[in-house]
């Protein structure tokens, strides 16, 4: 994807908050040899690309005054309850660097498994999300869970998924395998039967038999 944003001269409280009532995001990119560099983007067009699965993970192309570079969408700051974008952070790619970063998994056949089809099971997405690390030509928009072999109590575990090439996950702790769905089995509610509940209704409470 690609975007354009514009050279920010001024900076400071006051200057970002006259940007944000004329239509503009401020912004910031770093990284790289290169001295970070304050940015404006048109609001609406930042918002509309923030809908977009592929700008929060995928490597980007900046056009700024007439020249392009390559970098990452690494934070967005939201105004607390209005639709406004307050703030965005981009960093720049080295093309001979490995990234971090995480992307979103998407999830196939969850209704054609037998834990779906046949048991009636919950799919339960433990992680939405993945840590990866790999060259920026690597970089994948998103890590595909296949789910068609998902039993009813099942589970898929990280090392269970096939990464693309050149890509890794990168894992925290000791955790190193951790669970990504699992199956859950419907709840079953067991009712007394309707001819024992009537005659435990029936019988008299103990200790209270009739006298003679």
């Amino acid at each position: 994807m690609n975007f354009v944003a514009f050279e920010r001269a001024k900076q400071g409280t006051g200057a970002s908050r006259r940007l944000r009532n004329s239509g503009r995001t401020p912004g910031i990119v770093y990284g790289g040899t290169a001295e970070p560099q304050a940015i404006e983007l048109d609001h609406n067009a930042l918002w509309h690309a923030l809908k977009k699965e592929a700008f929060h993970a995928s490597v980007l192309e900046m056009e700024v005054a007439g020249t392009t570079s390559k970098v990452l969408l690494r934070d967005v700051q939201y105004h607390p309850f209005k639709q406004l974008v307050l703030h965005v952070d981009f960093q720049r790619v080295d093309a001979k660097t490995r990234l971090h970063m995480k992307v979103p998994l998407h999830f196939t056949n969850a209704e054609e498994s037998p834990a779906v089809k046949e048991d009636k099971c919950t799919v339960n997405h433990v992680m939405t999300e993945l840590d990866v690390s790999c060259m920026p030509s690597d970089l994948p928009e998103f890590v595909t869970v296949d789910l068609l072999g998902l039993k009813k109590g099942g589970s898929l575990h990280l090392k269970d998924l096939k990464l693309p090439k050149g890509v890794s996950a990168v894992t925290k702790g000791s955790a190193n395998n951790p669970a990504v769905v699992t199956a859950i089995p419907p709840l079953v509610i067991v009712e007394a039967p309707a001819a024992d509940a009537a005659a435990a209704d029936a019988a008299p409470a103990k200790g209270k038999g009739k006298k003679k």
